[in-house]
């Protein structure tokens, strides 16, 4: 019976995945191209959050829509902000507020998810109600009648983004958790005597954060269009602070006369969404085949 179990799984996943599954992600294709536009999106971002070569929320009429040129790599827009510099501070909201959300949603959903998986009962039951009805509603719509209800903002964009998805993740989390408990290395370690915490934490709760996590990763490319897109429509970031969405809606009043207003904040919403999408495949790519190679 042992040798079966030894056959099937080795060891438990999550034990071997942070180096060797970073590792296969470099080596493929898509997900090297991923990782180097996504590291070089977060420097972006990082440089961002702490210069920019001009404030970007001072208006100076005098360089008011100037085409791009060596003191403007990106030009100026119609009140005379730097683009450059503009794009340079947008980068952590943009790409920040997407990663918290879905960081958010995925803790939130992985303790809900489990807990109701595993303690099974009253506390599944009210739990996975609960979610339910969160779920009645699309995601979307719920977050516009949730910034009805509080106003648009930043923070409250954020807010009503993981109330719209949170329950999705922990139904997900429950799932995982219930055919976790039934995985050979789990019965396994059940019958040699290991305490029921020791099996929670060292193997279902790896195992759920692993895969909950790829799909979390997934969806990072559609959170960072959603953010783009609720700021585009005036109920994410307010003026004069810049955000990638927010950029394009200021931009889409001048662009017969100004183009390159709209092609940087597009541009970097593009490259972000793409590196996501790359990096998510990619991920799902290795961690399926090493799943079939267990």
């Amino acid at each position: 019976m042992t040798t079966s179990f030894t056959l099937t799984r080795p060891a438990p996943l999550p034990r071997q995945v942070p180096r060797r599954l970073l590792a296969k992600l470099w080596h493929h294709r898509s997900g090297r191209l991923g990782l180097i536009l996504g590291l070089a999106l977060c420097l972006f971002a990082m440089v961002g959050a702490v210069w920019t070569p001009a404030d970007p929320n001072q208006p100076n009429y005098i360089n008011a829509l100037k085409p791009p040129q060596l003191a403007h790599p990106f030009g100026t827009d119609a009140t005379g902000r730097d683009m450059f510099s503009r794009s340079l501070d947008a980068a952590h909201r943009s790409l920040g507020a997407a990663t918290l959300v879905l960081a958010a949603v995925f803790v939130i959903g992985l303790l809900i998810g489990t807990t109701a998986g595993l303690l099974g009962g009253v506390v599944d039951t009210v739990l996975m109600r609960t979610a339910d009805i969160a779920m009645t509603l699309p995601g979307l719509v719920l977050a516009f009648a949730v910034l009805g209800i509080l106003g648009p903002g930043f923070l409250n964009l954020l807010l009503a983004l993981i109330i719209a998805d949170w329950a999705w993740y922990a139904r997900l989390a429950r799932s995982l958790s219930l055919n976790a408990r039934h995985q050979p290395h789990v019965i396994a370690a059940r019958l040699a005597g290991v305490p029921n915490w020791r099996i929670i934490c060292g193997h279902i709760l790896p195992d759920v954060a692993l895969q909950l996590g790829i799909v979390a990763s997934l969806a990072l490319g559609g959170m960072i269009g959603a953010i783009s897109g609720f700021s585009f429509l005036g109920l994410g970031v307010q003026p004069p602070h810049a955000e990638w969405g927010a950029m394009l809606s200021e931009a889409r009043l001048y662009f017969t006369v100004a183009l390159w207003l709209l092609i940087a904040p597009a541009g970097l919403i593009f490259l972000s969404v793409l590196s996501a999408n790359l990096i998510g495949n990619a991920l799902r790519d290795v961690a399926g085949a090493k799943d079939e190679q267990s």
